[in-house]
């Protein structure tokens, strides 16, 4: 299937009252045809580690395109300057978390990007750094606690930071981050 074939589909199976809900929850309703996740995760499913497809499907600047860019991408192929640029683009949470959940924390630039991201101004680049830590936690199992108790560290610095969108994400880092050193002892 091609870009244009994979935006036909989306197409066909847009939703509008799909729509008409995921704005209450700050999607964009202009940039969304309103696909529920499982659809959107069932259609990747054909197209695994195909980084072509996945920088044309994020210029198309979409819920879904870009959602699914996330979950088609090589992370082995995914350059720090991919990860920064689609960082720059984030403009709502859902976008963010997918991109860190799906692609970031399995890059190996994901810890530096923690780093990096937590000490942005930027709004949604500072939520994707906290939106790291916390799926790192989570699925890093075999990261060594020390790397986590410094993240604690970024968290608790971060923590004065009380716009919306970073406070919840600095949140779910704290809680994660938690979990895994409860589950450790």
């Amino acid at each position: 299937m091609t870009v244009s074939e994979i935006i036909t589909t989306f197409k066909k199976l847009s939703s509008p009252e799909d729509i008409e809900g995921m704005a209450r929850f700050g999607i964009t309703p202009e940039h969304t045809y309103g696909l529920r996740m499982p659809v959107i995760k069932k259609i990747a499913k054909n197209y695994k580690n195909d980084h072509e497809l996945a920088l044309s499907l994020w210029d198309i600047n979409t819920r879904e395109t870009r959602i699914l860019a996330s979950l088609v991408d090589d992370p082995k192929l995914v350059t720090q300057k991919q990860m920064d640029n689609w960082a720059a683009d984030f403009d709502y949470w859902e976008i963010c978390d997918q991109c860190c959940i799906n692609l970031f924390r399995k890059t190996r630039f994901a810890y530096d990007k923690v780093y990096q991201w937590t000490n942005e101004d930027k709004e949604f680049v500072k939520r994707a750094g906290f939106a790291l830590i916390a799926v790192l936690a989570v699925h890093d199992k075999k990261q060594d606690d020390e790397i986590f108790i410094k993240l604690l560290n970024i968290i608790e610095r971060e923590s004065k930071d009380n716009r919306n969108f970073v406070k919840k994400s600095s949140e779910l880092g704290f809680k994660a981050n938690w979990k895994k050193k409860r589950e450790i002892k």
